[in-house]
């Protein structure tokens, strides 16, 4: 039961932190270190990586009628006027095209070189530098749009080569640790004119291939040898993260429409402070 409280707690940083550009994974570190989970290391770091599909989950149900591409209802761009293609949403479809564009750079790192990056940037001062950087990114580019229109307002104004820059600054966050994946793609999408909320809207949907992808291949890694106690401390975790996700995405997307993100800046600052002060103390 003990076991099952942690991960329903992890479940919540997970939910808040996944979506917010605060890094999930600078919170996960913070809270591994002071509430330690008493499970094999293989089923821990297969985890902290699925975990996340209770988080994408509520992108799904929040925003079906925006990513799901099959129906008549609401169809004002079928892909042809009869036949099977006429349930087909020729924007939707064509939004899905450029998101599959946007996930191919962290794709392509992902498959090959992610247990290298792991092994290599995972440690508590790579995760507060990437907190800060990151941060202080979020402060200045706010300062230098703020009295600057956006050139992108809606989601079918992305282009195929703005989706691919869009990936590329996600491939910052997949190599690098605590610079958090929504944090990259809104920031490099807010410097390429994108507003804060498309920005948003295609960071979330971005993450649906991402999180399932990552999830498959940990699971896969893994090799789906659940106990039963494991099986149960899994979808606890999930079922937290869903339930907070839904909470924190409705706050968010209401929050950036009259605020910047300059909070979640100054926040990163101190956060990636914090996490240099606690493992600088902790390796004296």
């Amino acid at each position: 039961m003990i076991e099952i409280l942690k991960s329903i707690l992890f479940g919540i940083v997970e939910g808040i932190t996944e979506w917010l550009p605060i890094s999930s994974t600078g919170h996960m570190i913070l809270l591994d270190e002071f509430v330690k989970m008493d499970v094999e290391q293989d089923f821990w770091g297969m985890f902290l990586v699925v975990v996340q599909l209770g988080a994408i989950l509520a992108v799904v149900v929040l925003f079906w009628n925006k990513i799901w591409p099959f129906g008549k209802k609401n169809n004002s761009c079928p892909v042809k006027k009869t036949g099977f293609l006429s349930w087909c949403k020729k924007d939707i479809w064509i939004m899905w095209f450029k998101i599959v564009i946007a996930c191919i750079p962290a794709a392509v790192v992902g498959l090959f070189f992610d247990e290298y990056f792991e092994s290599l940037f995972y440690n508590g001062v790579c995760v507060a530098i990437a907190l800060i950087v990151f941060g202080i990114g979020f402060i200045m580019i706010e300062n230098h749009n703020k009295n600057t229109r956006p050139k992108i307002n809606s989601l079918s104004e992305i282009t195929y080569q703005t989706a691919l820059i869009i990936g590329f600054f996600q491939l910052i966050a997949a190599i690098f640790p605590g610079t958090s994946r929504s944090g990259a793609t809104i920031l490099g999408a807010l410097l390429i004119g994108v507003s804060r909320t498309v920005a948003a809207e295609f960071t979330f949907f971005l993450a649906i291939p991402v999180m399932f992808g990552a999830s498959l291949l940990k699971l896969v890694k893994f090799g789906f040898a659940f106990s039963g106690n494991e099986l149960t401390i899994l979808l606890a975790g999930m079922a937290s993260a869903f339930i907070v996700s839904i909470i924190v995405i409705r706050f968010l997307m209401g929050y950036i429409k009259k605020h910047d993100f300059k909070v979640f800046g100054w926040y990163r600052i101190v956060l990636g402070i914090v996490v240099l002060a606690y493992f600088g103390l902790k390796g004296i």
